[in-house]
């Protein structure tokens, strides 16, 4: 399968933009603590990449949703993501504060706020499904599935040398960074809701 899944999926992730949420939820953690949450956050994001890969699409069947029309929902999803990453905000619709209060409170931050959804959102969960549907044989589903692992050791990486990461790069950086990455995710978000305009408004392809 193209690599155009994976730098779809981590240009949504992004999980270099998630970093200071990381140093935030986890202020005051030992370091078997946040070791802990890294493993965890880590592990949930590759759980959610593969179970949307393989099962998305029998949920869309069990909902009675077409594939065109979840393309073009999808699509919009990604382009109001890549919108927000061009104003240099997280990929996400992440949280409001009063979440950010409580899920600080909790020992499960690892899976809510950090995996779900600063780190896999609605975004990223239709883009897989999309993928999946496009994948035609069991080798590129096992790709697909692959490019979750990616993901998840991506994050551990950026959550593990999270400290160092904002030192070195800055608000700045980290800045630039995800405006770079919205402007790959505006092309995507584009063809993904062509894709889908087409297939439900077939006159549109010519």
């Amino acid at each position: 399968m193209e690599l155009k899944p994976l730098i779809t999926l981590l240009a949504i992730v992004n999980p270099l933009a998630i970093v200071p949420f990381f140093i935030h939820y986890t202020q005051g953690f030992s370091d078997e603590q946040r070791r802990r949450t890294v493993l965890i956050a880590s592990f949930s994001a590759f759980a959610v990449i593969a179970a949307c890969a393989l099962l998305g699409l029998q949920i869309l069947d069990f909902f009675g949703i077409s594939l065109a029309s979840f393309q073009v929902g999808g699509g919009m999803l990604l382009l109001n993501s890549a919108l927000s990453m061009l104003n240099a905000q997280p990929a996400e619709a992440r949280t409001t504060q009063d979440e950010v209060d409580d899920a600080s409170a909790r020992t499960s931050i690892a899976v809510v706020p950090l995996t779900i959804p600063l780190l896999t959102g609605p975004a990223s969960m239709s883009t897989v499904v999309i993928y999946a549907d496009q994948a035609k044989t069991l080798l590129q589903h096992a790709a697909l599935v692959g490019y979750g692992v990616v993901i998840a050791l991506a994050t551990a990486i950026c959550f593990t040398l999270a400290v160092p990461i904002e030192r070195a790069l800055g608000k700045t950086g980290i800045n630039v960074m995800t405006r770079i990455m919205g402007l790959i995710l505006a092309a995507i978000a584009v063809e993904v809701m062509a894709a889908g305009l087409v297939k439900i408004f077939p006159v549109l392809g010519g």
